[in-house]
């Protein structure tokens, strides 16, 4: 064995503990940064050949990795626009020049032009809800853009669908033919009445005026009017026909609709769309008019009043009228070894040649993990753990610091042998 190989050896270990050291300095710093993920020094050794009577020693190299793949505690927050994976995956990201990422880190909020962002400046990415249901590109970024919350409009949403589930009483008596309420004649005796409001195309608040009447054996009619146009006494005869007509046919067994019966009526509403109601649940039983479910979508001008996210990924607003309307579905991107990711500074990632491809869908879909809202991941870090691999290699360091020491003083012997 050389003096030169075991300075050199010294020295090896020297390097490879201060890696160490790094990466305990980097860890106990993040230890609470959101979903910062805990780097390890692996060691191996470096081999010389030998011959026989004469050992060359070697030394030792480092390989950092992180632990992307652990996932850390869940703490809980305030904000719906906290967020945190649970499971596998990451949040796509970008940052302001428009270049992608992926990051555990979920610590969104507004900035001035209401685009979500986290704590290192990357703005959270998602696909649009305003062309229907959105679908991911399971092989790259297109179609994302970032998350934009907006309060700086009004929305009104006309009403399009509803339903509504009646029972009709079964023992009620039918109406003649002129007193029907399609016949809009001041003498129409309808068997039951209700009120609806639905949405126009500008949000103005339409109560429409539903008349259910009997027209024989297990029959009813069903006749809607726009209660604007009805009789100062908010009844027959109204300033027009009703806005639609329906006849609904009832199985005398089970009090169900037949199979032949019309299971919903269409209603052009003034100022607004075709209004599809819903009737398929109704019934005629023998007990009293009795309404078991009205529901109705659109809403008039209203500002967003907060942001809701689904385990799922949706992300909805809350208007300030109580009504919910899609705005964006948030992916989760995976890919085949997290703990190969190459690491960027603001604590994201991208895609390395020893990670794998980046796989985009949404979450709960594919093994993915889910989106939890008003919550954020803490660092998985662990400082006890963290202290004492700083003692550990504090004592290897010093260790090898004396092999060097001891390489040098022979050196020193062998150089003043002449002397």
């Amino acid at each position: 064995m050389s003096l030169y190989g075991m300075m050199r050896t010294g020295v090896s270990g020297m390097n490879a503990q201060a890696n160490r050291l790094s990466t305990v300095a980097d860890n106990i710093a993040n230890s609470s940064t959101t979903g910062y993920k805990k780097a390890g020094t692996e060691f191996s050794s470096l081999i010389l050949p030998s011959v026989t009577g004469n050992y060359n020693s070697g030394g030792v190299t480092t390989n950092i990795r992180y632990s992307n793949s652990q996932q850390g505690d869940l703490k809980y927050t305030s904000s719906s626009t906290d967020l945190a994976v649970n499971g596998e995956g990451f949040f796509v990201v970008q940052d302001p020049s428009g270049k992608p990422f992926l990051t555990r880190a979920g610590s969104f909020v507004p900035d001035g032009e209401g685009r979500l962002v986290n704590a290192a400046g990357f703005y959270l990415m998602g696909y649009n809800s305003a062309n229907g249901t959105p679908s991911a590109v399971t092989n790259g970024f297109g179609g994302l853009e970032p998350v934009l919350v907006s309060q700086t409009e009004l929305t009104a949403v006309a009403s399009a669908n509803g339903v509504f589930t009646p029972n009709l009483p079964a023992g009620a008596t039918a109406a003649l033919a002129a007193n029907l309420p399609s016949a809009n004649a001041a003498t129409a005796t309808p068997t039951a009445k209700s009120s609806l409001v639905v949405y126009d195309n500008l949000g103005k608040e339409v109560l429409l005026d539903l008349y259910f009447t009997k027209t024989g054996a297990d029959t009813w009619e069903l006749a809607v009017f726009d209660q604007a146009n009805a009789a100062p006494t908010t009844s027959f005869p109204y300033s027009a026909g009703p806005l639609a007509t329906q006849t609904f046919s009832f199985d005398p067994t089970s009090g169900k609709l037949t199979g032949a019966s019309a299971f919903d009526i269409n209603i052009p509403v003034p100022n607004g769309v075709t209004f599809n109601l819903n009737l398929s649940k109704a019934t005629q039983l023998a007990t009293g008019y009795t309404v078991l479910q009205s529901q109705v979508d659109g809403n008039a001008p209203s500002g967003i009043d907060k942001i809701e996210i689904a385990e799922d990924g949706t992300m909805y607003a809350q208007f300030e009228n109580g009504s919910f309307k899609e705005l964006y579905r948030i992916p989760i991107a995976t890919v085949q070894s997290p703990d190969r990711l190459s690491v960027e500074a603001g604590n994201v990632y991208t895609q390395s040649a020893d990670s794998g491809d980046i796989r985009l869908g949404f979450p709960n879909e594919g093994g993915m993990g889910s989106i939890v809202s008003g919550a954020l991941e803490n660092s998985n870090v662990d400082v006890a753990e963290e202290l004492t691999a700083m003692i550990e290699s504090q004592r290897s360091y010093t260790a090898n610091s004396k092999v060097f020491q001891t390489g040098a003083d022979l050196m020193d012997i062998l150089v003043n042998l002449k002397r």
